[in-house]
This record gives structure tokens, sequence and C-alpha cells, in this order.
């Protein structure tokens, strides 16, 4: 099997896309964090089955008041946006969505990385304390993706890759 032609081997960026269900909270995590510690090497989205149309409040407050990243232009979105988008990474976040992913084309690498969903908490401490949890996850996961070497791996390889790393926890805080 051939090596995987990611963008990023001709210095321009792979384009990943984060689905889940809703497009309210664990996908727009994995966009902006990515796009965050990814240092440019990823064109970063997100996406939802069913989107709810808005961002959750709590995802927001963290992303923009803890991390201080500019999140005006985001939107919750369905995954039907990108059909044609050319995307080589598409990363499920929860088990609905990866059950209804839809068929990507373009030979696009699909994996998942089960998260809890934060929106699904009614409490707002909990839900503030899950959003940080869910957020140190895909930190781990994505400082393992930017560890790949994309250029030399077949899909097969990478999509195997990126499911090992999707079953990767981040330690609790209150472990020493």
């Amino acid at each position: 099997m051939m090596p995987v032609s990611f963008p990023s081997a001709m210095n321009t960026p792979c384009k990943v896309l984060f689905l889940c269900t809703g497009n309210s909270a664990r996908s727009i995590l994995g966009e902006y964090l990515l796009r965050e510690i990814g240092g440019g090497r990823f064109e970063t989205f997100s996406a939802g089955a069913r989107p709810t149309g808005r961002i959750n409040p709590t995802v927001r407050a963290y992303l923009e008041d803890v991390r201080g990243m500019d999140l005006s232009g985001a939107s919750s979105k369905h995954a039907d946006l990108f059909a044609d988008a050319g995307l080589d990474v598409v990363i499920t976040v929860c088990d609905s969505a990866r059950e209804a992913c839809p068929y990507w084309p373009h030979g696009t690498v699909v994996a998942h990385w089960g998260l809890p969903d934060p929106a699904e908490v009614a409490d707002d401490a909990e839900r503030m304390a899950l959003v940080e949890q869910v957020a140190a996850t895909l930190v781990q996961r994505i400082h393992l993706l930017l560890e790949l070497p994309l250029e030399s791996l077949s899909p097969g390889d990478l999509r195997l890759r990126l499911n090992e790393i999707g079953t990767a926890t981040a330690p609790s805080a209150s472990a020493g």
C-alpha cells in the first residue's frame, strides 16, 4: 500500500474534520485545540451529523476565557458541508457520529476518538470540569498525532495509529 500523499508532505496543511452528533462541544474543542497546537500543520474543521446550531456556552467560555482563543468565526455546522472539501482525516468524537459517519470520498482516513459529552451534564461546575477533562484528553491525543510521520504512513496504517491514539486518556487532575 502506498503512503498517504498528505498535503503536509508538500508544505500545505493536512485537512482534519472533527465530527460529533451536535457539533456544539467535543468537535469544537478538537477543531480549536488542534488548530492551536498543530502549529500550521493542519487546517481544522468541525461538524455534526445533527448540529445543534450553537456552540455550547461552557465550551465557548473554556476556549475563550481559559485558553484565550478567538471563537468569533465558530459555528455549529452539518457534516454535509464538507462532503467535497478534500479532507485528509475525519475524526469522530462520539459513538453516534461514528455509527452515522457518512462515506468520505477522496481517500479520506476515518478514525474514532470517543469522548464523553459535556453538553449532557446539567450542573454548570460539573460541565466545566468535564470540558476541562475532555480538553486535556484531546490535547494529549493531539500531541500523539503530532508525533506521527504522516508523510510515510499508508492510509490503513494511519487509520490504525489514529484509532490507537483514540484510546489514550489524560491523567486525572488528582493523579500525582
